[in-house]
């Protein structure tokens, strides 16, 4: 039996996601965050030293992170599907590059606003306006530039395909989700049509209904 360790607002979702498009069998254990310090509880290190989500348990088997996880699942239990096929050189590439794009290039860049649009908050009055001050540089000067290059590239490429690469959901798509509903929930993407299109997708797909009355609506850090 598969376990998936689910820490609220974390990117846990979309490995649901996949095992209910796989159509396999799994128990989710539910993690709260630290209320004050928004942290996992220390018994999710008692999974992984890290104390990161999304983990899964497959009998002895302990995989983290979300790129290993969608590969383990797919390798082990796809039989071909929600992936391309290896055969079409340009589908495969697009396919490995947006599963390793999701954390490796557009996610830093959301957890850094995130974590910047909380320093205010998190100071003590008397720094606040300097934490804000500084807030508003990072932001105008590189947070808000990169960001919007980046959802630019996505849009268009999105504007020109169906979703990001072989059948739908593809183990790509899965990837892209999180960081593409993240950017739903904090950005008006009226400027951004083919993403607001791909998120739409991904909420009104069957299998994403499932998890949703199985695990809830996905919610955000710092929400």
């Amino acid at each position: 039996m598969i376990h998936v360790h689910h820490l609220e607002k974390s990117r846990s979702h979309r490995i649901l996601w996949l095992l209910e498009t796989l159509e396999l069998e799994y128990e989710i254990i539910v993690y709260q965050r630290d209320g004050s310090t928004q942290q996992a509880p220390a018994a999710l290190k008692k999974i992984h030293p890290l104390g990161k989500s999304p983990v899964i348990t497959d009998g002895e088997l302990t995989i983290a992170e979300s790129g290993a996880i969608i590969e383990y699942l797919l390798q082990r239990y796809g039989h071909g599907r929600c992936q391309p096929d290896s055969d079409n050189t340009n589908d495969w590439i697009d396919y490995r590059y947006w599963l390793h794009y999701a954390e490796g290039s557009l996610m830093p860049l959301l957890v850094m606003q995130l974590v910047f649009g909380q320093l205010p908050k998190r100071s003590p009055w008397f720094v606040k306006p300097i934490a804000k001050g500084i807030t508003q540089t990072v932001n105008s000067t590189f947070l808000h530039p990169q960001i919007n290059q980046h959802l630019r590239f996505i849009d268009d490429y999105l504007a020109s395909h169906e979703h990001f690469s072989g059948p739908w959901p593809s183990g790509a798509d899965v990837q892209m989700s999180f960081p593409l509903q993240a950017v739903a929930a904090t950005h008006s993407l009226m400027a951004y049509p083919s993403i607001a299109r791909f998120v739409e997708r991904v909420e009104s797909d069957p299998a994403w209904q499932r998890v949703v009355e199985r695990a809830g609506q996905l919610t955000m850090p710092g929400a």
